[in-house]
């Protein structure tokens, strides 16, 4: 279940109450709760998009009632969904991002140097509404490498000639406007047009059995995949997960990420060569839990 308004909560502070509005999240029987000092945007259209003002975590999107991102823990996520797979090449110059109308993935990507970037967004009014309120991509999504199409991911890369270096997928929870991009078909249509893949995979902690179904469907598209894992503090429970696939083997080297590093002279907040290989260290409930697949 998920709250799509923010809810009002009488707060005590020695002898004196007040009531005080919250952003609440829930899920399976727990949530998080943000405190709200004011609502800067909200409209419903293909989604319905909030941007809030909070207490302790700077301005945060909401869509269909999910935390997208807030500005202090974004780069957490779009760093490791970013870096990752663009670590694992030399010289990605060509990079197609479904999805990420916040700017995020973006930003992170032109920190590589490509030739040209790709984002295929099909909510134009999210990436007017993040430019006008949050603006975390930093004018990345003007850059004038970056070309921006309005349009659904899924016929884009089913109808795409264009070849890629790297796709990354930088998407919502499942809705009805999303859903497609964890779709099999989407999987094979990508391994067509691109070698290497990234994706968030939600929690697989509380998001069971959409982690296990992209899971699945991923392994018809490619013929490897590999899991690996990172904290971002507003997401579910704090524990996510993310997706590499290609039609190559999967395997980190951290000699050839540390030199990479180091010859991109990349700055970052959260990622390092490091956690890039620690990420890929699971739990042992998660080993089996993909064992089982």
């Amino acid at each position: 279940m998920k709250f799509k308004k923010s809810e009002k909560f009488t707060e005590s502070s020695g002898s004196m109450n007040s009531v005080v509005q919250w952003f609440v999240e829930g899920y399976n029987g727990s949530a998080l709760m943000i405190k709200v000092k004011e609502i800067l945007f909200e409209k419903k259209g293909l989604q319905h998009i909030q941007i809030f003002e909070t207490e302790s975590f700077g301005k945060m999107l909401v869509l269909d009632g999910k935390i997208q991102l807030t500005e202090r823990d974004e780069v957490m996520y779009h760093e490791m969904l970013v870096h990752v797979p663009l670590f694992m090449i030399d010289g990605p110059s060509k990079i197609l991002v479904i999805g990420g109308g916040d700017g995020g993935s973006v930003r992170e990507i032109l920190k590589h140097e490509p030739d040209e970037v790709i984002m295929v967004e099909i909510d134009r009014e999210v990436v007017e509404a993040c430019q006008m309120h949050i603006g975390i991509d930093g004018g990345a999504l003007k850059d004038n490498r970056v070309t921006v199409l309005f349009e659904d991911g899924i016929e884009f890369v089913r109808t795409s000639k264009e070849k890629f270096d790297v796709i990354i997928v930088d998407g919502t929870d499942p809705n009805p406007v999303s859903k497609n991009l964890i779709a099999e078909e989407f999987y094979r249509y990508c391994s067509k047009i691109a070698n290497l893949f990234a994706t968030q995979s939600q929690s697989p902690f509380v998001q069971d059995q959409y982690f296990i179904e992209l899971i699945q469907n991923a392994q018809r598209g490619f013929n490897f995949y590999s899991v690996y894992i990172n904290y971002v503090p507003t997401y579910p429970l704090g524990l996510w997960s993310y997706l590499l696939a290609s039609n190559s083997e999967l395997n980190p080297n951290y000699d050839e990420i540390k030199r990479r590093w180091e010859e991109r002279n990349i700055e970052t907040k959260h990622y390092n060569p490091e956690l890039h290989m620690a990420s890929f260290a699971l739990p042992q409930w998660l080993k089996r839990r993909l064992g089982e697949i």
